[in-house]
């Protein structure tokens, strides 16, 4: 399943406010929460590639901001981090942000007894797709030490420096690109790592404009949620088999959507 449609986002753009948009000669595709589903996310990668030949014949640099959340719940996390590490879309500026979720692999391999709740909320399944046998409720330190010192021997050095170097945030032109979203009325150069990777309210319902209109995954959506002030794009890609991208050109906006 593949398709393409456009945004209408109430508020802005309607006479009340200017649009927002990103730099001029620049096409953008942000992609949401993929959470170990290697499948859509190479159909979603082979639908941008697409896209964004046909946007660089027509003059425009082309840019990619995946939102994070690459790993856990799904079944292949190894290979989703495999696939992004290794340029996933030849000839596109690529930006990789944190989620909550790598975050928490990381603490695990920090601190892997303090951090063992990772295992309860995805983290098993990212181990197992390393060949790594994990129990969800796993709490016990040795065990946790043993998990932890296992996933080191097996995780490639490409991806741990991956996970290192990903980033919470990301600005283009009048949009910023978020994992969850930010705390209103706090400046974005102010933002707490922590909100940027785990809000949900008060910045879900919040109505004001923000300094950037903020593009973000991390809330399930059962479709892509356009409001005055920040576009989701969660779809719940390891539940119901559908990966979001939202396309920016100027201040044009459309979704793709793929499907296993």
């Amino acid at each position: 399943m593949r398709s393409w449609f456009p945004a209408r986002p109430p508020g802005r753009g309607d006479g009340r406010m200017p649009a927002p948009s990103v730099p001029d000669g620049v096409c953008a595709y942000a992609i949401g929460d993929i959470h170990g589903e290697r499948k859509v996310l190479d159909s979603m990668l082979a639908a941008i590639a697409g896209d964004a030949e046909r946007r660089r014949g027509d003059g425009l640099g082309v840019v990619a901001v995946f939102l994070g959340d690459y790993i856990d719940r799904g079944m292949d996390s190894c290979g989703v981090l495999d696939r992004l590490c290794r340029e996933p879309l030849p000839g596109v500026e690529c930006h990789f942000l944190l989620g909550n979720h790598e975050a928490a692999m990381l603490d695990f391999i920090e601190d892997p007894v303090r951090a063992s709740e990772w295992l309860n909320y995805g983290g098993a399944e990212a181990l197992g797709s390393y060949g790594i046998r994990a129990s969800v409720g796993t709490s016990d330190p040795s065990r946790c030490k043993a998990l932890r010192d296992s996933l080191l021997e097996r995780l490639p050095d490409e991806h741990l420096a991956f996970l290192k170097a990903l980033k919470p945030m990301v600005v283009l032109g009048d949009y910023a690109f978020v994992h969850a979203g930010v705390r209103p009325g706090r400046p974005l150069a102010r933002q707490r790592t922590d909100d940027l990777l785990t809000i949900r309210e008060p910045f879900l319902s919040w109505l004001r404009p923000h300094e950037k209109m903020i593009v973000h995954g991390h809330t399930v959506t059962q479709s892509p949620e356009v409001t005055a002030t920040r576009i989701g794009i969660d779809t719940g890609a390891y539940a119901t088999g559908v990966l979001t991208a939202l396309v920016l050109c100027g201040a044009g906006r459309s979704f793709i959507q793929v499907g296993a």
